[in-house]
């Protein structure tokens, strides 16, 4: 990867995750500790007032990599020239709300934002989308931007991989560094599927290790499904560090060569995929990036009668959506 200057664009970035976020971005947790970096930051016209005292924490850090702060509200002028595009602001979903109406409210969003990309960023940018629903989302900014190309586009499931992750660990009484191989399937929502079938634990099949099937498919998938209701249930606010952290090693993850064997959990364009996930989606598959810095899905993983059945649970709801935001994809 070149140590040439990244500017990062960050939406949001008032917001919660942002805060979580920024700081690690300046100190070279994503692109490492030899590129400096410009962040871009975007939020509504009435969080100037916090961007600007989280413009002045960021200065008084003193991170010797960033080398520019620029904010406001105008996505033309904040996407100008950037490397990265992280689309964390979204409207969150208020009480009584159904998806259907979240994804029109947010739908709008991306529309602008996905036309602001096309029109003013390079066109060799990632974009990362973090907001909620962020398949979708990212389908809809995907769809508005044709100048980029549509494997640049990513939707956050490595939260739900890190996730996934302990909760394996975390049975077999064994070390987070023990579990590898874990995939996130599909939706970043209570359909996403967690696959247990084709992670190890020190190198041996996840089900030799934990032979409690019955646990794997009926408490692990549910706990990881259902893990960012839990904290907000808990904490009485939506998951902001951990999300972070799950950008930070999503974006890791896909501007550094994948090592041999390894793989990692992303939302991309189903477009040409090998397990029969229809195309045209943002679908959460195992990638892997390759020496040139191309992400590809990695083929000639398991999927058993138990997996393919969830997937296409989850398959069915992504095309839900994309049914419900077809007035945005004209």
């Amino acid at each position: 990867m070149s140590n040439a200057m990244k500017r990062v664009v960050v939406t949001g970035g008032a917001g919660q995750i942002a805060y979580n976020l920024l700081f690690r971005i300046a100190s070279g947790e994503i692109f490492g500790k030899d590129v400096p970096v410009a962040l871009h930051l975007l939020d509504l016209p009435a969080m100037t007032g916090a961007l600007e005292g989280v413009v002045m924490e960021l200065h008084d850090c003193g991170f010797e990599l960033l080398k520019e702060i620029r904010y406001g509200s105008d996505p033309l002028k904040m996407f100008e020239d950037v490397d990265v595009a992280l689309l964390v602001g979204s409207k969150p979903r208020g009480p009584g709300m159904e998806r259907k109406d979240l994804l029109a409210d947010n739908g709008k969003i991306f529309v602008s934002q996905g036309e602001a990309l096309n029109s003013v960023a390079k066109k060799e940018v990632i974009v990362f989308v973090v907001g909620n629903p962020c398949n979708t989302n990212c389908l809809i900014a995907m769809h508005h931007a044709p100048g980029i190309p549509r494997t640049q586009f990513f939707a956050m499931t490595t939260l739900d991989q890190n996730r996934a992750r302990f909760q394996l660990a975390h049975k077999a009484g064994v070390d987070i560094t023990a579990v590898d191989g874990v995939t996130i399937w599909g939706n970043h929502s209570a359909t996403q599927v967690p696959d247990f079938i084709n992670a190890t634990i020190d190198g041996r099949p996840v089900t030799e290790v934990i032979e409690d099937r019955k646990w794997l498919e009926e408490t692990f998938i549910p706990t990881v499904q259902k893990r960012g209701a839990a904290v907000i249930s808990a904490r009485g606010k939506s998951s902001a560090a951990s999300a972070a952290n799950g950008v930070i090693d999503g974006m890791r993850s896909i501007v550094t060569p994948t090592p041999h064997g390894k793989r990692f959990s992303s939302g991309v364009v189903s477009d040409g995929n090998p397990y029969g996930v229809k195309e045209g989606l943002i679908f959460s598959f195992p990638c892997v990036t390759g020496a040139d810095g191309k992400v590809s899905i990695q083929g000639g993983l398991e999927v058993d009668p138990f997996l393919e059945e969830k997937i296409a649970l989850t398959e069915r709801e992504l095309l839900e959506e994309r049914e419900c935001v077809a007035h945005l994809l004209k």
